[in-house]
């Protein structure tokens, strides 16, 4: 098979690298942690002209990609540089969800969140685990529109957001994939309580209390209770994102732990002519390139059907999380104390690797999904 980027394809990676290389340092990356965003905002924007953001989404959200390879290509040079962007949580869950199941005035909100609006999506709740479709959250009619009670934990970037997509049941019990429907809330809407933090692994998130929150009609996005196939199309799209994510990290620690064997000298020679080292560094090679064919195999699957589709996204799900962990390890183990300081590059790398695994469902919950998925 010919896994050789397309010429268009190449031309954005190229791009994007040449970008993240100027722009994403150590200095921008700790000002955007502590910023009350959470992210780089003249990043961001410079993502958003160079169309970079509309790289992942389809032509009817405004944007001119929205395939599986172009997530991959995107968000593989992110985690290469390290980037803490919104793109994930605007860009291809929020927009994808606006774009697949929205009317035409919620399809021009995703084409907004192309040009560079941040957009968020409440889904998780305190009790769901990983369950997709455990929510617990309820809307009920008043009126012409909807009052929506409920919590909703960990939604990335809900501060900076101008509105956010928050999932309500309408019918059906907490666990039941069916009655899960989808609003459109503004940021600013009375009842709606964000507690705002930040994340381990770089950015922000929040803590929403949704109390009386009242909104219209035209807050509801696709069919009432019909929104559970929508969230699991767009879960899926944000695995792929998040894997690709995860490779180019792992590219990056790869590459400082090299020059750091190659540089640190023991003995009188650098730590890289050690034999035991050597080896060391071969098995994470491999599983780097395990990693990076099962992202390929991911990003060619994401237009299957459903069954077929999903258990492509738990196998890579369940292998980025082991491949990261290894990854991390080896690193800081080749490394030493100086891998653990906040002032070296490899702590931020590092890091943003480990929570991937806590992201979407860690390794052990999509193996038992892959299991089950398998069995049906």
């Amino acid at each position: 098979m010919n896994f050789d980027l397309t010429d268009e394809r190449r031309m954005v990676q190229d791009s994007l690298r040449r970008l993240l290389a100027d722009t994403v340092t150590p200095d921008r990356i700790a000002a955007a942690t502590e910023s009350a965003l959470g992210y780089d905002a003249d990043l961001w924007t410079a993502l958003a002209d160079m169309g970079a953001i509309g790289a992942t989404l389809p032509e009817d959200a405004g944007g001119f990609g929205g395939a599986g390879f172009d997530l991959a290509v995107v968000f593989e040079e992110i985690g290469r540089a390290g980037a803490v962007t919104p793109l994930i949580e605007s860009g291809v869950q929020a927009a994808g969800l606006l774009a697949d199941l929205g009317d035409a005035a919620q399809r021009a909100r995703a084409e907004e969140a192309a040009g560079g609006k941040v957009f968020a999506v409440a889904h998780a709740e305190p009790a769901a685990r990983y369950t997709l479709g455990h929510v617990e959250t309820r809307a009920v009619r008043d009126g012409d529109g909807w009052r929506i009670d409920g919590r909703k934990a960990v939604v990335g970037f809900a501060s900076a957001a101008e509105a956010i997509l928050v999932t309500a049941r309408t019918d059906h019990g907490p666990s039941d994939s069916d009655g899960i429907s989808i609003f459109l809330v503004p940021h600013d809407t009375e009842g709606l309580s964000l507690r705002d933090y930040p994340l381990q692994g770089g950015g922000r998130a929040a803590e929403l209390a949704l109390d009386g929150v009242h909104v219209g009609g035209e807050a509801l996005i696709g069919p009432e209770g019909g929104a559970y196939q929508g969230l699991e199309q767009a879960n899926a799209r944000a695995i792929c994102a998040l894997c690709a994510e995860a490779l180019g990290l792992m590219e990056t620690c790869r590459a400082l732990t090299v020059a750091y064997l190659k540089e640190r000298r023991q003995f009188g020679q650098p730590l890289g002519k050690f034999q035991a080292l050597q080896h060391r560094m071969a098995d994470m090679l491999i599983e780097i390139e395990q990693a990076r064919s099962a992202v390929i195999n991911l990003a060619g699957h994401l237009e299957s059907d459903r069954a077929n589709r999903e258990r492509h996204v738990s196998a890579t799900k369940n292998l980025i999380g082991r491949a990261g962990k290894l990854v991390v390890e080896e690193a800081f183990q080749m490394h030493g104390a100086i891998g653990l300081s906040q002032d070296y590059a490899l702590g931020h790398f590092a890091k943003r690797l480990a929570m991937v695994d806590h992201r979407f469902g860690d390794a052990d919950h999509h193996l038992e999904r892959f299991i089950r998925l398998s069995g049906e």
